[in-house]
């Protein structure tokens, strides 16, 4: 019987954030995937700002952004796109490349999912402690108390059985994993549906001046949502048409066709579709997201709307924190008590981007209430040297514990002593450690995530410092140490 120290269900965007997260940490991780090869569909088309620094942390930023457009993340609402510059943009949570850059070293980015999914799986496959297996079903979880025994099924019919201490289920909506566990879900009212069709067809050269991530043309005739999915003008179109409204003859090319001449007010436009499908997307949320050694992540534990975009990076963040927090405990970093931290931080973050979801005005939001959510109270990004530097505060944050201090450290560093998980000491000039909140011999203790878990105004809380690395558990309800 193989042995890995986690399974993980379903190589979506929660699946591969996990992987990555511990195949960096040198964790013995299968994922295993039961289609045979990358999606092909767009579906989601917006990478949100921490998504983007998450990305950047694992070196991935400029080859994701390769797969998109370069455009900021509004709503361009126009007649048609032959009449764009009659229209005027809107807000839809996220900030422009302007807003982000006053509070992050990554913007977010125009890019469709099947690219990012793409790039994060060769960069999985390249870590010598995953093994990722494509064409791999998941038929049986055996959750005991000591570890969790999956029984596999790959291409071939054969079955297998593997051990792991613990497994991940990030196997979509209709999760096999969570019907196996028993876990429940509540679907919240205002399910949303429609019809998203494909394309291919020179846009772009209607779109003169700034470029967006969302065009809404509303043309009497056929109001619809245009969105960019990636170079090559490739693009999605959604008909102002709910799927219960849907007849057969709403889905036939020559019709949906149409309705994107009209939108695009380019009466000789022939666009090549590639795909036609209707949709209908419920709000859901998970009884639990964990049951044992095993957890539930992404649309698995919570499934979000189309609107404003955040399944997606819901989903991601969601696999990265289960599984920088799975590393800390599988190396003996911190106590098992740990990882019941990420059902409390993770379920608040997913029942407000449901609950947006399900509003019919969801996609339309004011940049910094959405962003607080997004970024999730991580620390302040500052660039070190100067407004051009190109190493933010957010960089220096290491695998263990990151203690940032001003100048005056010296009290800090006579306090370094052995701690379960390893600790960085990160000494910044004045002006980067005000930024922080950092003045005189001050110092911030920051996890992995950059969540900050104590700050001391002053070097006498140096004493404090090997206590506030063992907590027993880290969880959304502890209070910074502020001395």
């Amino acid at each position: 019987m193989d042995t890995f120290d986690v399974v993980i269900v379903g190589a979506g965007a929660a699946g591969l954030a996990a992987a990555t997260a511990l195949g960096t940490s040198g964790v013995a991780t299968l994922l295993v995937e039961q289609h045979p090869g990358p999606s092909t569909l767009p579906r989601a088309t917006v990478i949100s700002t921490r998504s983007m620094e998450l990305l950047r942390a694992w070196g991935l930023e400029r080859e994701i952004l390769a797969g998109g457009v370069d455009a900021d993340v509004w709503l361009w609402e126009c007649p048609t796109l032959a009449r764009a510059a009659e229209g005027s943009a809107h807000a839809v949570g996220y900030p422009s490349r302007e807003q982000a850059a006053v509070v992050s070293p990554s913007a977010p980015g125009a890019v469709p999912q099947d690219w990012l999914e793409a790039v994060l799986g060769r960069h999985v496959g390249s870590l010598p402690a995953v093994r990722f297996e494509r064409g791999t079903e998941v038929v049986a979880v055996d959750s005991g108390p000591d570890a969790v025994r999956a029984t596999l099924r790959d291409a071939t019919g054969g079955l297998r059985t593997v051990e792991a201490s613990y497994l991940i289920g990030a196997d979509g909506a209709h999760s096999r994993v969570r019907g196996m566990l028993g876990v429940e879900t509540r679907e919240l009212e205002g399910a949303y549906g429609g019809v998203q069709v494909v394309f291919r067809a020179p846009l772009w050269q209607l779109l003169e001046g700034p470029r967006y991530a969302l065009y809404f043309a509303t043309a009497p005739a056929a109001p619809g949502l245009f969105l960019p999915a990636g170079p090559d003008d490739r693009w999605v179109y959604g008909p102002s048409l709910r799927t219960q409204d849907a007849q057969p003859a709403d889905l036939e090319p020559t019709r949906l066709a149409e309705a994107i001449r009209l939108g695009a007010g380019v009466a000789d436009l022939e666009p090549h579709i590639e795909r036609i499908g209707p949709f209908h997307s419920p709000g859901e949320l998970a009884d639990r997201f964990r049951v044992g050694r095993t957890f539930l992540a992404g649309d698995a534990a919570h499934r979000v709307t189309p609107r404003g975009g955040t399944g997606m990076n819901t989903a991601l963040q969601s696999g990265y924190d289960l599984g920088w927090k799975l590393a800390w405990v599988l190396q003996g970093w911190a106590e098992p008590s740990l990882l019941d931290s990420y059902e409390a931080e993770r379920r608040v973050v997913a029942e407000h981007n449901v609950t947006r979801s399900i509003d019919p005005n969801g996609s339309r939001r004011p940049v910094l209430d959405e962003l607080e959510v997004d970024l999730g109270g991580r620390i302040a990004h500052a660039w070190l040297g100067s407004a051009s530097g190109a190493v933010s505060t957010l960089d220096l944050l290491g695998p263990g514990w990151t203690l940032f201090t001003g100048p005056a450290h010296d009290a800090w560093d006579a306090a370094r002593s052995p701690s379960h998980a390893p600790l960085t000491v990160r000494t910044l000039d004045a002006v980067t450690a005000r930024a922080l909140g950092l003045r005189g011999d001050g110092a911030l203790l920051a996890r992995p995530d950059g969540v900050p878990v104590a700050v001391w105004a002053s070097s006498a809380g140096a004493s404090d410092l090997r206590r506030s690395m063992e907590l027993p558990a880290i969880d959304s309800t502890h209070e910074l140490a502020v001395a």
